[in-house]
């Protein structure tokens, strides 16, 4: 299996962090894994919008996004073109390193 750094930034200044993904492993199973807050309300079933995070690096390598993540995308919090949610950005084969931006965290999601 190919391991992909993925190197966490933080809206709210924490210093960035880089963990180790295996395949088949969601942005938001490495954040919770290493202790990183990012809130999943549904359980990381694509079911809400509180693990909204920006791609900064390495979008193009992730799974397409489906028409359910963009219907929560769009309920999240300042979403933009780089807008995913964590528990959807999966880890395949052909991943390459990621920078992913994660917004406060602070809030009430959907």
């Amino acid at each position: 299996m190919k391991a992909v750094n993925i190197t966490f930034q933080f809206q709210d200044g924490q210093p960035a962090q880089t963990h180790v993904a295996a395949e088949g492993e969601s942005v938001l199973d490495v954040a919770l894994n290493n202790g990183i807050q990012l809130q999943h309300n549904c359980g990381g079933v694509c079911g809400c919008s509180t693990c909204h995070v920006y791609v900064l690096q390495g979008e193009d390598e992730l799974p397409e996004i489906s028409d359910k993540e963009e219907d929560f995308i769009d309920r999240a919090v300042n979403p933009r073109i780089n807008s995913r949610l964590g528990c959807q950005c999966v880890v395949q084969a052909s991943t390459q390193d990621l920078v992913i931006l994660i917004p406060p965290q602070e809030f009430l999601g959907h």
